[in-house]
């Protein structure tokens, strides 16, 4: 009697396929559990940010005065009207040339800021929290204390008592008929705050810096000063650096708390971008056209000039 040998499926070949039906169901538990927790947020995201966005940009080419249905189609009128001579394109020329002065001073002030608390050997997370904790402060509440406590123009505030002192005259601070005065308590507030936010970006850059490159220098001869920070901290912090100009810049032309509470509706050459803006678009004319053309053409120059900054100084490139 001849037995017959039924061929069996070895364990290894027949393994495979039978995690397939767990796997799918593990990976749409996943994509499940990954939608409940970005969903919301991405409805938000599209209903809060992206159609006001596109609604803005159809808005900008239609005649669109106190309403947001408009029906007359003007085209590019309102992008000639808001870049012809008048508020916005003069709020455009000054804050340009306020970006040109408060980004580089806001960089420097961060980065040395971050090399002395880097370098320093007891209570660093104390410092860090010290020139941190302005950030976490309100630009309205803190321009109010500038506004009523150090800059009020009376010879009772901060600045004018310590002026008072040296046997100089109290100054209108906030006056906007002498230009140059009320650009100190605008300039101070705005490094108050910001600062202590750069100098954390600066020092999560120093931190990633190899200290066999010091090491290496050390050995080479290079003496830690000027040299080990031209050739080895500033080339290793060239993405920060350029990351913290983007930024910077972006909050130069998006500044408005602190000019509208500290100098409120003023003359147009002490005004924002931004301000202007509100003004145009939910001012008494409340023109929703010419105001969403100038959010765009404001948007578009930020873009812009991100672009050529991020190109220019090479961002995302590995550090040499």
């Amino acid at each position: 009697m001849t037995s017959v040998v039924t061929p069996q499926t070895s364990p290894a070949t027949a393994a495979p396929d039978r995690p397939r039906p767990v796997r799918r169901r593990r990976a749409r538990s996943q994509a499940l559990v990954f939608w409940l927790f970005v969903g919301p947020f991405a409805v938000g995201l599209l209903i809060f940010v992206y159609v006001p966005i596109l609604w803005s940009l159809w808005l900008s080419f239609y005649d669109s005065q106190s309403t947001v249905t408009p029906t007359e189609f003007v085209g590019l009128r309102n992008y000639q009207d808001m870049l012809s001579s008048g508020p916005f394109r003069e709020s455009l020329i000054t804050f340009t040339l306020f970006a040109a002065f408060i980004v580089p001073l806001t960089f420097a002030a961060s980065l040395g800021l971050a090399l002395m608390v880097h370098r320093i050997r007891f209570a660093q997370a104390f410092f860090r929290s010290v020139f941190f904790l302005p950030t976490a402060c309100s630009y309205v509440v803190a321009s109010l204390i500038w506004k009523l406590s150090i800059f009020n123009g009376v010879r009772f505030g901060l600045a004018n008592t310590v002026l008072e002192v040296f046997g100089q005259d109290p100054i209108p601070w906030l006056s906007v008929a002498q230009p140059p005065w009320y650009w100190f308590p605008i300039i101070s507030v705005r490094l108050w705050l910001q600062v202590g936010f750069y100098m954390i970006l600066f020092l999560a850059g120093l931190q990633r810096i190899p200290r066999e490159l010091y090491e290496a220098a050390w050995v080479d001869g290079a003496s830690p000063g000027w040299k080990t920070f031209r050739h080895i901290t500033l080339p290793q912090l060239r993405n920060t650096s350029v990351a913290v100009l983007l930024l910077l810049f972006i909050a130069a032309y998006q500044a408005f708390d602190e000019f509208y509470n500290l100098l409120g509706n003023v003359v147009n050459y002490a005004r924002t971008p931004l301000q202007q803006l509100y003004i145009t678009a939910l001012g008494a004319s409340q023109d929703y056209g010419r105001g969403s053309a100038g959010a765009m053409i404001l948007s578009l120059l930020i873009i812009f000039v991100t672009l050529f900054q991020g190109k220019l100084f090479g961002f995302g490139k590995p550090a040499e």
